[in-house]
């Protein structure tokens, strides 16, 4: 495995620590005080805190690592959400794991964890050259063969085009050239940690960890309908006719055939964080001393940074604007977002295969991935600037075109709305008519994925803005300021705090409208007035509350605001005294959404296979009998209890990053505030939410590539295979009885020939309805442009409405929690709809 360390530090030694100590290279100054202060620091409630958890997370008997010491994505083993699977690992799981060991070498002066579990990165969660040994073979004016993606899972596998025109790879030569090497250094984002599916080690079926995969076709494809594989294909599983898994994904070109190959698909978001956790290191370290004892891991957190440059590309190194697969390919470095896209990927054959190799970018771009302190880290700290001659100017660039989006995606409440994509649907489309642009890259509410919609959970929110929060606090930068000063108002008005101890934050999260303008180099940012957002429901998740905490607690330590440093102390304090128990911090959570356990998974007609715990793969596949395994979990009782039309089941869940970033928000009070141990006098108050919605807990997502309580972490398209909309086969719908159900029909905002609109279902009736079509008439010509949470069709005036996987059951005396919404235009009157039907029977509108 690589482990190899580039120590860069060792020439320079004591002139690098004379000019960091002084303040030069942009490092901020971390006074000898705050450098001894570890000792005292342990007795202050917020310190203890932190070592508190941090010893039950490291304790063996609780679960949180593998035998082999790989971090968990959760101790339980029944979780579905991300990964599919709660002892899978991903590469987020990893990047928490060295923030959290970066933050315990700032609080004892210990840096021995952050190296192991920096070594332990290196050995199982970046593929050795044995694992991908034929990229020699890639030539980097062909990258890949185009494959066109589509919104529907029906129509993989999709056809390889080779007419298809891409462009030059223009990082490949310059990193062969620094490194020696052809290999990637990155993370895959999904590892099969205890070898539970059973493909094994490059399909040997036994050796552990394995990499697998999940997300290959497309927008939609939830993880309820995913079909796990391995990432080495051997061809011992798969299609009973000899192509693996290939053949659910793409079709050769005409002549070809499918080969045995590995693939890795990166989660940039991850590698970020990982790069962000090595510059608080290198901080810490060098205010002890110490940033020796870690220099070979920030050297290697410099080549992570240089590698994850191929995240900034269009998947298949097109120009940006692109609406037509015949769009220009790109040349040097015009196919370049500059922003962290959602996953770049690479792969090539077996050397038994050939010798050939490819590599993907991704397109489209989430604010919830945007680092610009990793950016900042990468192009102004030289103890992090990668090696390559180009690298630093590369980061540079990325970090003001992260700030720009942020300040384009911006609402008017000041949330951040999704994010852009220059390949629209996957298949270089046509964008809507009006939808602006952002470097020619299109508007898109619900980039990457679209069940449920990759933007409506607040914990893309915390986590994106807690690394403004970061930036800001180190460089005092004044756009990162502004954002936050909007973002940071809206998210104090939508958090509640009791005076019971209790609190509410937000979950899910509806938008409307778009920004307005077509930013260019040339722009300035202008309020976006018909941007909006809306608060659906709310939660105490504990990892989610942690990440705002802690996006409250750096930008207080920067502008003063005390209210701020309060209101995230208050939560912190709330949340450990609410949600202790003995093994970290947890709070019950309802899964409504494990109805979808006997879901099917979209299988063509007449494909049949096996998988490695003994499936039959064919068209009548489930989420379920994918995964005979989970039949003999501890936990699986209580699933099948509801399955069987019991209550939801209700768990309590260690996440393995909620758990560090919570134990980590508890140490920045100590480490931003050296002088307090306990809260501030309080200033100020949370204030109610703006948005009136009953508050229900819903679980964290992980992202990624990963993170929404069934969200979709990072797709991992092969350069063939691009990830797809898996359409959610609807339930039955429960007859409705007489006047069982009441709508509430709310214009969320209106502008000028343009709606928002969000429709509350609410089942009044005394049994539940599982699966719904609502259908109602606009009485003034009004048309539906885009929906969210459901499926949205229209004939003249008549709109029909259906539920989609995650929000198909509405029990008694309850209202949809994921109601849905959508967009539409106007002209003249927008009177509302006044009849409404739920399954054929008239609803109340009172």
């Amino acid at each position: 495995m690589i482990s190899k360390r580039n120590v860069r530090l060792a020439s320079l030694g004591a002139i690098i620590l004379a000019l960091v100590i002084s303040g030069a290279f942009g490092i901020q100054q971390l006074s000898v005080t705050r450098a001894n202060q570890s000792a005292s620091q342990a007795t202050t409630v917020y310190t203890q805190r932190f070592l508190t958890l941090y010893n039950k997370i490291k304790n063996p008997t609780n679960g949180y690592f593998s035998s082999l010491g790989i971090p968990y994505h959760s101790v339980e083993t029944l979780i579905v959400e991300a990964p599919d699977y709660g002892h899978e690992t991903t590469s987020e799981t990893f990047s928490f794991w060295i923030w959290l060991e970066a933050t315990y070498g700032e609080v004892t002066g210990n840096w021995q964890p952050f190296i192991n579990a920096w070594q332990t990165m290196d050995k199982y969660m970046i593929p050795s050259h044995a694992d991908q040994p034929t990229n020699s073979g890639y030539n980097p004016n062909s990258p890949a063969q185009y494959a066109p993606e589509s919104p529907n899972i029906t129509d993989y596998p999709t056809q390889l085009d080779s007419s298809v025109a891409v462009g030059q790879d223009p990082l490949y030569n310059e990193l062969v050239q620094t490194y020696g090497t052809s290999d990637i250094y990155g993370m895959p984002w999904l590892l099969d940690t205890d070898n539970w599916y059973g493909y094994g080690h490059c399909g040997d079926g036994t050796t552990k960890p394995s990499f697998i995969n999940s997300y290959q076709r497309g927008s939609s494809e939830s993880v309820w309908k995913t079909v796990v594989h391995p990432e080495c294909e051997t061809f011992t599983w798969g299609s009973s006719n000899g192509t693996g898994f290939l053949s659910l994904f793409n079709k050769p070109a005409p002549g070809g055939s499918y080969s045995q190959q590995w693939r890795y698909t990166d989660a940039p978001d991850a590698d970020a964080r990982t790069v962000q956790a090595a510059f608080w290191a290198y901080t810490w370290a060098t205010a002890q001393g110490q940033q020796s004892t870690i220099a070979p891991e920030i050297a290697e957190a410099a080549k992570l940074g240089d590698y994850l440059r191929y995240g900034m590309y269009d998947k298949y190194f097109k120009t940006m604007g692109c609406q037509s697969p015949s769009c220009p390919a790109g040349t040097g470095k015009n196919s370049a977002t500059y922003l962290l896209d959602w996953y770049y990927a690479w792969g090539g054959a077996l050397p038994s295969a050939g010798s050939w190799a490819w590599r993907i970018g991704a397109s489209a771009a989430h604010q919830g991935y945007q680092n610009p302190l990793a950016a900042w880290a990468l192009s102004s700290v030289p103890a992090l600037e990668p090696k390559s001659p180009t690298a630093p100017s590369d980061w540079a660039t990325s970090l003001q075109r992260q700030l720009q989006f942020y300040q384009w995606l911006q609402s008017a409440e000041g949330a951040i709305a999704g994010g852009a994509t220059n390949s629209w649907n996957g298949q270089y489309g046509t964008p809507p008519a009006g939808d602006p642009t952002f470097y020619g890259m299109s508007y898109d509410w619900e980039p990457v994925y679209h069940d449920p919609p990759s933007n409506n959970w607040f914990g893309f929110q915390a986590w994106s803005m807690e690394r403004v929060a970061e930036y800001y606090y180190e460089t005092g930068n004044t756009t990162a300021k502004s954002i936050l000063d909007k973002w940071v108002a809206w998210a104090k008005s939508v958090t509640t705090v009791n005076s019971n101890g209790t609190y509410s934050i937000p979950s899910t999260l509806n938008w409307s409208g778009q920004p307005s303008q077509n930013w260019t180099s040339s722009s300035t940012p202008v309020t976006n007035s018909n941007l909006h957002v809306t608060v659906v429901d709310k939660t105490s998740d504990v990892g989610v509350t942690a990440a705002l905490a802690k996006t409250l607690l750096f930008y207080a330590a920067k502008s003063g605001d005390t209210a701020s440093r309060t209101l995230a102390q208050t939560l912190l304090d709330d949340m450990w005294n609410d949600y202790s128990d003995s093994i970290g911090i947890s709070n019950p959570e309802t899964r409504t959404d494990y109805n979808q356990f006997n879901d099917s998974v979209y299988i063509p007609a007449g494909w049949t296979g096996k998988n490695a715990q003994g499936a039959t793969l064919n068209s009548s596949t489930t989420f379920i009998t994918e995964r005979p395994k989970y039949l003999q979990d501890p936990n699986w009782s209580k699933v099948q209890a509801y399955l069987n039309g019991g209550a939801a089941p209700t768990f309590n869940y260690h996440r393995f990053w909620a758990q560090a970033d919570i134990a980590m928000a508890m140490a920045d009070v100590d480490i931003l505030f050296p002088s307090s141990s306990g809260t501030p006098t309080p200033t100020a108050t949370a204030t109610t939410p703006t948005a009136t919605s009953t508050p229900t807990a819903t679980p964290s997502p992980t992202p990624r590539p990963t993170v929404t309580p069934t969200a979709t972490p990072s797709p991992t398209p092969r350069p063939t295979v691009t990830p797809t909309a898996t359409p959610s086969p609807t339930p039955s719908p429960t007859p409705v009885s007489g006047a069982s159900c009441r709508v509430q029909y709310v214009i969320t905002g209106q502008w000028p020939g343009g709606f928002g609109a969000t429709i509350n279902i609410t089942n009044t009736g005394s049994t539940a309805i599982n699966g719904w079509t609502l259908k109602f008439t606009f009485p003034n010509g009004q048309t539906v442009s885009q929906g969210w949470n459901g499926s949205f069709s229209q004939q003249g005036s008549t709109v029909t409405v259906t539920n989609l996987s995650y929000n198909g059951s509405i029990p008694p005396g309850t209202t949809l929690s994921n109601a849905p919404g959508f967009n539409g235009t106007w002209t003249g009157t927008n009177s509302p709809p006044t009849s409404f039907t739920l399954n054929g029977v008239p609803c109340s509108t009172s």
